[in-house]
């Protein structure tokens, strides 16, 4: 192939690289907020719970679906 049609046929993987760090990098300020509360029930200022785990989880995960709509990751 032509150097050309090289570079065309990487464009799709180019865009989609670009478009999941673009995604990551909004997804930040919730990722900085699941690390606080993991590293604030490993000091023991918040109760070791399950349940809370999962609410927190839950909160946060409908926050950056309502911040970042379509750009929000899924899990």
């Amino acid at each position: 192939m032509t150097p050309v049609i090289e570079s065309a046929a990487a464009v799709p993987a180019v865009l989609k690289s670009m478009t999941r760090l673009g995604s990551d990098m909004l997804a930040l300020p919730f990722d900085v907020a699941r690390e606080q509360y993991a590293k604030s029930v490993r000091a023991g200022l918040v109760e070791r719970s399950l349940i809370a785990s999962a609410r927190f989880e839950h909160t946060i995960s409908a926050l950056e679906r309502l911040a970042l709509g379509c750009m929000a990751r899924r899990y």
